[in-house]
């Protein structure tokens, strides 16, 4: 009966703290409800915005500003080619998730997905069917964010699967050289590697043959992703026992074939969830770029209103609509996992 009591007795601060919690978060709710929502200004009326003092927020900002943010710096009477794009992003990505996000993964998806890569780079730079040609250090925005991220995850991927089957080798020189190169890159800060692929790399480059910075920063993120995976992959490789490696051998199989059909397919899936995080982590360091002069999605923000006086106090808002939409692109790619995650434990049984 007395530790009942006590019971009863302790529970009473847990409750205050409970409720004191609850009022909290509801007052909270409310006062950022008031700021986001009541008091807020949607239109692009800077007087409006003004009046306010900032006790409600100016999203007229966004549609005022979004041209340059979305499309950055791209020349304005082509800027239909970078808004292509993206429609175009969007319908594949509509479609896939109506699929399920089933064959993104498989041999079909990855084509589908090199060929919108090279179909909007095309499209992007020009030079062919009459389309005038936009210098690669002329994107920005939402386009070359979404770019970067594409070729440097495409590009990676194969890198990093070598790096780890080389890291994992008996020949001792081919070792070294993997573990070197995975130690020496992943000790270095992102932001170093893009300063070096910006001003470094050009001194090594012959004049003659100068490389765009677009393709330097890539080259940067590339490298900095491909380590990193190296070393997930190496931690599902780790998962494949080497009886299945014998028995791969035993039917008469390659080396190569056995890495492809029978090592790979299950290592990767064991870090799939591993893979997708650094994924949205790859998505979000494009951001990065912007230290060495791309504007890219948040450098086209920054660009859009450092300059403008009238516009400048907003940063605020602008910053969490460009927030918004990452969390929407790093949602999607966390969806995407998951779906591939459930078929292929699926396709196990």
């Amino acid at each position: 009966m007395s530790t009942v009591v006590r019971t009863a007795a302790m529970s009473w601060p847990a409750r205050v703290l409970s409720a004191a919690a609850m009022l909290l978060g509801a007052w909270l709710v409310w006062h950022l409800l008031d700021w986001a929502v009541i008091r807020a200004v949607f239109r692009p009326d800077a007087q409006a915005c003004q009046a306010l003092q900032h006790h409600g927020a100016c999203w007229g900002v966004v549609p005022e500003k979004l041209r340059p943010i979305l499309l950055g710096h791209y020349p304005f009477e082509q800027q239909w080619r970078p808004i292509a794009v993206l429609v175009g992003d969007l319908l594949l990505c509509v479609l896939a998730w109506l699929a399920g996000w089933r064959g993104v993964a498989s041999a079909k998806g990855l084509m589908t997905l090199v060929g919108a890569v090279l179909a909007a780079t095309v499209l992007m730079h020009g030079g062919i069917a009459g389309l005038p040609v936009v210098p690669f250090d002329a994107w920005g925005g939402l386009p070359l964010t979404l770019w970067l991220f594409a070729v440097s995850w495409l590009v990676s991927v194969p890198l990093a699967i070598a790096l780890a089957l080389a890291r994992r080798s008996k020949r001792i020189w081919l070792k070294w050289q993997a573990t070197a190169v995975i130690e020496l890159v992943r000790g270095v800060p992102l932001v170093t590697l893009l300063f070096m692929a910006a001003f470094m790399l050009p001194v090594l480059i012959p004049q003659e043959h100068p490389v765009p910075l677009v393709w330097r920063a890539t080259l940067a993120l590339t490298l900095f992703s491909a380590v990193y995976m190296a070393e997930v992959v190496r931690g599902g490789l780790q998962t494949v026992t080497q009886d299945q490696s014998e028995a791969a051998a035993i039917l008469g199989l390659t080396w190569w074939q056995t890495q492809w059909m029978v090592v790979l397919p299950q290592a990767l899936r064991s870090v799939l969830p591993a893979l997708v995080g650094h994924g949205i982590g790859l998505l979000k360091d494009s951001s990065l770029v912007m230290v060495i002069g791309l504007h890219e999605f948040t450098g086209g923000l920054s660009l859009s209103l450092g300059g403008d006086p009238l516009w400048r106090p907003y940063y605020f808002e602008a910053y969490l609509a460009v927030g918004m939409v990452y969390a929407a692109m790093c949602q999607g790619l966390s969806r995407m996992g998951r779906s591939l995650e459930r078929s292929w434990v699926k396709g196990s049984h």
